[in-house]
């Protein structure tokens, strides 16, 4: 992946409600989620989504589709996975299995419900 677009992916993601947005995504898998209800989960009005997710695909980070009357939104896995082996590539000196967790597996966060997560609206880019 070249450095322009990690770049690009990161400065995308460093926004709360685009962050979210994206998580919403990668939770859902590759059959992705309408744009509506995506507003309806994170309480966002049309023009703000519009404006979040164009930025994400600007970014290559997810991807669209019609479906009927609907545009489903879905993460873009393999730049995901670009942007995480790009940071990661030469973890503690080309030796990742120092890196991992005790266990080799992380505990997963606790859960929360979706129509609780209200994202900031501040920052730009």
């Amino acid at each position: 992946m070249k450095q322009s677009a990690v770049i690009g992916g990161l400065a995308a993601l460093a926004q709360a409600t685009r962050l979210e947005i994206f998580r919403l995504l990668v939770e859902a898998g590759p059959e992705g989620v309408a744009a509506g209800e995506i507003g309806r989960r994170l309480g966002l009005p049309s023009p703000t989504l519009s404006f979040h997710l164009n930025q994400l695909r600007f970014a290559g980070l997810i991807d669209s589709r019609r479906q009927s009357r609907s545009i489903i939104y879905s993460a873009n896995y393999p730049a995901m996975t670009g942007l995480i082996d790009y940071l990661t590539r030469n973890c503690c000196g080309g030796r990742p299995e120092l890196c991992a967790p005790a266990g080799g597996v992380r505990a997963a966060a606790p859960a929360r419900p979706r129509a609780a997560v209200r994202p900031t609206r501040g920052g730009a880019v």
